[in-house]
């Protein structure tokens, strides 16, 4: 089982990373900020300096259509933001 499910890489997130060195990625849900941190390091070998964790529930929605009555569930996840120490970097766009 991985920690770190993927990285986020929205024009938020890009954004963050570029004038904050703060750099966000979806997780495991059972991690905790430990884990987080030396997973983060193991895989991108950078030094972190605080992780802030972000737990996302379950949506639901109903919707009244012609064909009845319509749900849908939309998955609750778990959102890690880590600070990155000064001077290091991560490129996710290295590997394409």
């Amino acid at each position: 089982m991985s920690i770190l499910v993927k990285p986020i890489i929205t024009e938020k997130a890009t954004s963050d990373s570029e004038l904050f060195n703060r750099y966000t990625f979806v997780v495991d849900k059972s991690a905790n900020k430990v884990e987080i941190k030396e997973a983060v390091e193991a895989a991108y070998g950078v030094s972190i300096s605080s992780v802030k964790t972000l737990n996302y529930p379950i949506q639901r929605n109903t919707k009244y259509t012609k064909k009845g009555l319509v749900t849908g569930v939309k998955g609750g996840y778990k959102k890690a933001i880590v600070q990155l120490a000064e001077g290091e970097s991560i490129d996710f766009y290295n590997n394409l």
